[in-house]
């Protein structure tokens, strides 16, 4: 949809305007901002001992404190307040819940996430609950984790013991966050927690998680009100290279291992066929699993962050990287402008994949659940922090993202990543990623440039065309 006012007129703008519904907000995740980790009653997770172990987190970072969000979350609604969001993406700490990952619950821990839903909505700001963000309560991944077909049940005791509690007042559920993630840089190449390197291993971590996708959408829908949401999220990434065979090898790895079967579609079998040279991992698939998989859902979350490129490589070359069974390919370096991360930024590369992920999902509706991106920032002597690049990246992407819907595709929301600089996991504190800075010494929070811009966009549903001066 497009309007042009009588003062941009004057101006010669032409603005973008998004549909009157359309949801704008910022997400977070737990571990990330929450600090806090050994109080009341929290368990163990997977990154707690993951971090704990040397050599693991760039620095030796922890996630304590972090952001303190788990003492200051009121003082960060009246924030998100201020900046005009209208919902808040953010994601329960399983070992907060259930410190063990099964039995007891620590009432404590639900009355936290009581506390910060009842702050949003007074604010008038939708919480969107993410049910697992990475935090694997350890005691579970001492029985084996995600390669444990029992995991899975686990969590979907835990998702309805959350909904139990916060269903009369949160609409919007996310069972998984990332699962990819979880799957390949947790169990495939180690590089997350909980640190393993067994390409066999990820694979079959990669078919419990979505098995624990399916049973708690069933286990949630079977208890919630109509009015319930139920999602997923899943990271994508544009593949580029001239070389198609390439192209289809590593879309399958990244892209189609996880949507096709939550689509109803199964595992593609091309990537069975690609992945068979590390032995049968589909052992662990037992009968009726995949219809548990493809319980339907009400909406798909896209986290997207850059492209992927890819060029042919010798048939028995496998490259180094995240994605089991990828062999004859080689993960190309980015080109042009890059993040703070030496991600490629390339906006255009989103309007791709959203148009062609409304059209393989059919009539899922799908909301952008993370997009954003990492700069060196600091506060001037001014106390402002003018992050120009980050600030033209979320501009370029959130006009990529209207682009998408002028073309068809069926995007309902835009949720910045992320709304507070924070423990960027295997990188620690090194990478800020917020549209709000966070000194990590004193706590103290400044809005960036890029915040203002965002809270710009919401208050007008809209952007100019062209140009970074709103």
């Amino acid at each position: 949809m497009r309007m042009t006012t009588d003062s941009d007129v004057e101006v010669g703008r032409e603005v973008l305007t998004f549909p009157p519904d359309f949801l704008w907000g910022a997400a977070t995740a737990a571990f990330q901002i929450e600090g806090s980790t050994t109080v009341d009653g929290r368990g163990a997770s997977i990154w707690d001992t993951f971090a704990a172990t040397p050599g693991k987190v760039l620095a030796g970072d922890t996630g304590d404190p972090a952001c303190d969000h788990y003492t200051r979350y009121a003082s960060d609604v009246e924030l998100m307040s201020s900046l005009g969001l209208a919902a808040y993406r953010f994601s329960v700490a399983w070992p907060r819940i259930q410190p063990t990952g099964s039995g007891p619950v620590e009432e404590r821990g639900l009355a936290f996430y009581d506390r910060l839903v009842d702050s949003l909505l007074e604010k008038d700001i939708q919480p969107m609950v993410t049910l697992y963000h990475w935090d694997l309560p350890q005691v579970l991944e001492d029985f084996g984790g995600w390669r444990n077909r029992d995991t899975a049940y686990r969590f979907a005791e835990y998702a309805t013991i959350v909904q139990d509690r916060l269903g009369d007042r949160v609409q919007a559920w996310t069972t998984l966050n990332e699962p990819w993630v979880s799957a390949f840089l947790g169990y495939g190449n180690g590089i997350h927690a909980p640190g393993i390197a067994d390409p066999v291993a990820s694979l079959e971590a990669a078919h419990h998680l979505l098995l624990a996708h399916g049973l708690a959408t069933q286990a949630l829908r079977a208890q919630a009100p109509e009015s319930h949401r139920l999602s997923i999220v899943l990271n994508f990434s544009t593949i580029l290279g001239d070389d198609a065979e390439a192209v289809r090898k590593v879309d399958g790895l990244q892209n189609r291992i996880l949507l096709d079967p939550v689509c109803g579609r199964g595992y593609p079998i091309d990537v069975l066929q690609d992945t068979s040279w590390l032995g049968d991992w589909t052992n662990v698939v037992r009968d009726g699993d995949m219809e548990t998989i493809a319980t339907p859902v009400d909406w798909i979350g896209v986290n997207y962050y850059s492209p992927t490129r890819v060029a042919p490589a010798d048939p028995d070359h496998v490259p180094a990287g995240p994605h089991a069974g990828l062999r004859g390919v080689t993960l190309e370096p980015p080109q042009g402008e890059v993040t703070g991360f030496g991600w490629e930024q390339n906006a255009g590369a989103f309007t791709e994949l959203l148009v062609r992920l409304s059209r393989d999902t059919g009539d899922i509706p799908l909301v952008v659940t993370e997009n954003g991106s990492a700069f060196p920032d600091t506060v001037d002597e001014m106390g402002r922090v003018t992050d120009t690049e980050r600030t033209r990246y979320l501009l370029d992407h959130v006009r990529a993202v209207h682009q998408a819907i002028e073309q068809g595709a069926d995007v309902r929301g835009y949720l910045a990543w992320s709304l507070l600089d924070n423990f960027e996991w295997a990188a620690g504190y090194s990478q800020r990623f917020g549209i709000v800075h966070v000194d990590f010494e004193t706590q103290r929070r400044t809005v960036k440039e890029s915040a203002v811009a965002l809270s710009r966009i919401i208050s007008q549903n809209g952007l100019p065309a062209q140009g970074y001066t709103l």
